[in-house]
């Protein structure tokens, strides 16, 4: 029996390094929000028309909302840029018990005299992440706006 509880610990502290330590590939996680086929798995969240909520309008230009959801992104905890130059960026957020990584795509893009923005958020591991990328995404939005 304490073979097997052994065998067990090491495979959960496995599993958990894992996790916390696997690469993230820019080119497998640097999405396009406009182009992202989304699964319909609970743990992913589109901002674009026809996605989970709408593009956002914006009254500023695009260089202004980009530098500023930058400096949002950035003071997000655990938070780094992934990929991205330009009006297109990706970032990834890390948990703050566990370290599961969760990624941010945004673009944004002239629409008149203002910005579209368009954001994929998602969750790298399991099915549910009890709403957290929505959240962070509709926080992050929501401190554009003010």
């Amino acid at each position: 029996m304490t073979d097997i509880l052994i065998i067990l610990a090491v495979l959960v502290l496995g599993a958990l390094l894992f996790v916390r330590f696997a690469p993230s590939d820019p080119a497998d996680w640097h999405a396009d929000p406009l182009t992202v086929a989304k699964p319909a798995r609970p743990n992913h969240w589109l901002i674009r028309d026809g996605g989970d909520a709408p593009a956002v309008l914006l009254p500023q230009p695009p260089d202004q909302v980009m530098a500023r959801l930058d400096s949002i992104a950035r003071a997000t905890p655990r938070t780094r840029l992934l990929a991205g130059t330009g009006f297109h960026k990706t970032w990834r957020t890390r948990s703050a018990t566990l370290g599961f990584p969760d990624y941010t795509s945004v673009r944004v893009e002239p629409a008149g005299a203002g910005t579209r923005l368009t954001l994929y958020a998602r969750a790298r591991f399991g099915s549910s992440d009890f709403g957290v990328n929505r959240k962070r995404a509709e926080g992050w939005i929501a401190q554009i706006a003010d």
